[in-house]
């Protein structure tokens, strides 16, 4: 279900709000790697997650706006 209620919520954004999405979503994907090399990372399945997020959220803005 968290899947469905997250795609329904991308789905709705404008296109300028998917592309500030996909950067957020980007930068925290970059910190999290930086954090984890470092080892100060503890909750390591956050960069799995947003990785999907990111790639659900750069899906979306194909199908919509390419």
């Amino acid at each position: 279900m968290k899947t469905r209620d997250y795609l329904k919520g991308i789905r709705e954004l404008t296109e300028e709000g998917l592309r500030e999405k996909i950067r957020s979503l980007s930068e925290e994907r970059m910190k999290l790697r930086f954090r984890a090399a470092s080892g100060q990372l503890n909750e390591t399945h956050r960069i799995g997650e947003v990785r999907r997020e990111l790639a659900r959220a750069k899906t979306v803005y194909s199908e919509k706006f390419e």
